[in-house]
């Protein structure tokens, strides 16, 4: 697993942003996989600025998301897709033909989880994916003791998750839906590329678990040590109880500059 530590939020959106943007440079259809909530939002906006100052030419990406509520009208601005469209496709200045994503709406919820796989596979695979972590270690809506194989399925929200999404629904909790499609492990694996941003000391046993911990169900983001492409970048703050902190600094400090991520 590859860890670069950042000095701030920005500097690691920064660095994202430019993944993002030489992948693109190199497969101009590159489909990409995009997160939500505020971690990745640095990530955006440092790539529609490059794609605003003409670095980039994003007119051919596609996009996909990680997960998505269940039971929400087609539009509600909250849903993930809303989300997305306004965060990331919008200001890349695409089409929102070039987004894919579950149906949350949909009558058989099952059969849009498998139909979301099967999209993904379809349209070659995903490039390069996006990450959050949470403060157990899960990642998507994966939550401890998820299964390492899971394919994109429907999931409960724990209590917690709904109180802290209860900010995006006007502070109530009644609103949040309580169920969710997320990819699973073993689909978010399939990535090419998977790229984690974890920031602030609340996600320092998190990190410390995921990259030199053993690889358990008990921390789902752990699984991305299987992967051949995993790149997991944190501030200073979230790096705080890694153990081989040094040597990541000097490894990234020292990698050929041709390398990238």
């Amino acid at each position: 697993m590859e860890v670069v530590i950042v000095p701030d939020a920005k500097a690691g959106g920064e660095l994202i942003a430019e993944a993002m943007a030489a992948l693109v440079r190199r497969k101009s259809d590159a489909l990409l996989g995009v997160a939500t909530g505020s971690t990745p939002l640095p990530i955006y906006e440092a790539l529609a600025a490059k794609v605003r100052a003409g670095e980039v030419d994003a007119s051919r990406a596609r996009i996909c998301q990680l997960d998505e509520y269940v039971g929400l009208p087609a539009g509600h601005p909250e849903s993930y897709r809303s989300v997305v469209l306004r965060e990331v496709v919008a200001p890349l200045g695409l089409d929102e033909s070039a987004f894919m994503g579950p149906d949350g709406s949909a009558a058989d919820v099952q059969g849009a989880c498998e139909a979301y796989d099967r999209a993904l596979a379809e349209a070659g695979g995903v490039d390069l994916q996006l990450l959050g972590i949470g403060t157990d270690g899960h990642i998507g809506f994966n939550e401890p003791c998820s299964s390492l194989a899971s394919r994109t399925r429907i999931k409960t929200l724990t209590e917690q998750t709904r109180v802290d999404n209860a900010r995006f629904f006007d502070g109530d909790i009644d609103q949040v839906p309580h169920h969710v499609i997320t990819q699973g492990i073993g689909t978010i694996l399939e990535a090419r590329h998977l790229v984690l941003l974890a920031t602030g000391e609340g996600k320092a046993d998190a990190v410390a678990a995921t990259v030199e911990g053993p690889v358990a169900s008990v921390v789902p983001a752990s699984a991305l040590q299987l992967h051949p492409h995993a790149t997991v970048i944190v501030d200073e703050a979230a790096a705080s109880k890694l153990k081989l902190a040094d040597y990541f600094r000097h490894t990234y400090a020292n990698k050929p500059e041709w390398q990238g991520l």
